[in-house]
């Protein structure tokens, strides 16, 4: 996908059920969002695809459904009380996670960081959520250690439900195979690609014609590496690039940096995100260095829903 859309900015895989357009243009981009919005959604097909794994939640419908759920979300997150309660746990988590690093610095063991990160993730969001102590960290919570493998395997499954049109009588049969900052943002999002159903005919901002039926997709693993939209070093990590001359941050045009989407459908979790982050970072980056255990290795991922490293990061971890 990246490949074509390097060559291509917007290109259309013609197929015998529906076309399947691809863009990485942020004018695009834009009229998918938000310019024309009410025209693209999930539709029936990724509602069908999704809702095993996410139900009928925000993320797999459409209308007033989705109206409802994220009108109610957003005067959750928006709580002065959940954001406050949220910064003690990420604190928390920070601190249980430094520990957990110090002790492997002194028996010089290698770590799976990715996993570390996942198990980080999933218990903030339990505790925050549910408030739940899944504690799967420490590995103390069984339960917790089997609810991550399993959501990793339901993640692989679903996305290549996409692809397979026997899926679901593959699934009737109870048949098939078990699939195995700037930068953790702009080069490697946590959703590579994310894709709407057309409701009606439509033309693109680029002249690209879309029919009724079409899925039309943008890429946002595509688009962080994209010289067109950041320049010739856009694949350098280039921390100096989201500040203004007085070294000040400057957010990026939502539709140009689309890890949390844009429009009426802006992640809800962003800055829920941009605050567990900034805090792991601030904790874990003042004491600690880390070093990829086999610097030679090639770096492969999962084909997920969300971007995962197939074999995990192992590196080795310092102190500074």
């Amino acid at each position: 996908m990246t490949d074509l859309a390097g060559k291509y900015k917007t290109y259309r895989l013609i197929s015998p059920f529906r076309n399947e357009i691809y863009t990485c243009d942020p004018a695009n981009v834009k009229h998918i969002l938000k310019t024309n919005f009410d025209n693209y959604g999930k539709g029936w097909h990724s509602y069908s695809i999704l809702k095993d794994l996410l139900g009928d939640g925000i993320f797999t419908v459409d209308g007033d459904k989705w109206r409802e759920q994220r009108k109610l979300s957003s005067h959750e997150f928006s709580t002065r009380v959940l954001r406050d309660f949220s910064s003690v746990v990420f604190r928390k988590n920070a601190a249980k996670f430094a520990h957990i690093l110090s002790e492997l610095v002194k028996s010089n063991k290698i770590v799976d960081i990715q996993i570390l990160f996942m198990k980080a993730t999933l218990d903030s969001i339990f505790r925050v959520a549910f408030g739940v102590e899944l504690d799967s960290m420490c590995g103390s919570n069984e339960q917790g250690k089997n609810f991550i493998a399993a959501f990793d395997d339901a993640s692989a499954m679903t996305l290549w439900r996409y692809v397979d049109i026997l899926w679901k009588i593959k699934r009737f049969l109870n048949i098939g195979s078990k699939a195995n900052t700037d930068r953790t943002l702009r080069l490697y999002p946590a959703v590579p690609v994310d894709t709407k159903l057309c409701f009606s005919d439509d033309t693109l901002p680029d002249g690209s014609s879309v029919n009724k039926g079409d899925t039309v997709s943008y890429l946002p693993y595509a688009m962080g590496g994209m010289k067109f939209i950041w320049g010739d070093d856009a694949e350098e990590y280039k921390p100096e690039r989201w500040l203004d001359g007085d070294g000040f941050f400057r957010p990026e045009n939502p539709f140009k940096f689309t890890a949390f989407q844009a429009g009426p459908r802006i992640c809800l979790g962003k800055e829920f995100s941009y605050r567990q982050m900034k805090i792991f970072s601030a904790v874990l980056l003042s004491y600690f260095v880390f070093k990829l255990s086999d610097d030679k290795k090639t770096i492969n991922y999962m084909t997920m829903i969300n971007l995962h490293i197939d074999g995990g990061l192992h590196v080795r971890v310092f102190r500074r």
